[in-house]
């Protein structure tokens, strides 16, 4: 059910892409694109909401457990599906191109 709807949302939103890191792209596009866009919300927050107020520990906790990692960063609900099977290039691919989107100060 979880991948019909990310399929669907992904059908749905259009979103371009300006990333030189294609492995970030390909998990960009594969598991976040139907629920978060880079810079506007979306079902999920955007990457650029998300760069602003999490660490990158805090997003690798979101990505791989959700169910138990919610609550501390302050979500009412779970409604992300964990990504345990993104390897550690991957999860480090797409951990640093949603931090590209935070703010400069």
């Amino acid at each position: 059910m979880k991948k019909i709807m990310i399929l669907c949302l992904f059908a749905i939103f259009t979103v371009q892409i300006n990333a030189k890191d294609d492995l970030a792209v390909k998990v960009f596009k594969g598991y976040c694109w139907g629920c978060h866009h880079q810079t506007a919300q979306a079902f999920g927050p955007s990457f650029k909401k998300i760069a602003n107020v999490r660490k990158k520990d805090e997003i690798i906790a979101q990505i791989t457990d959700p169910k138990d990692t919610y609550k501390i960063l302050g979500y009412k609900r779970n409604s992300m599906p964990a990504f345990d099977d993104l390897n550690a290039s991957q999860l480090n691919a797409i951990v640093a191109y949603i931090l590209s989107f935070k703010d400069k100060k």
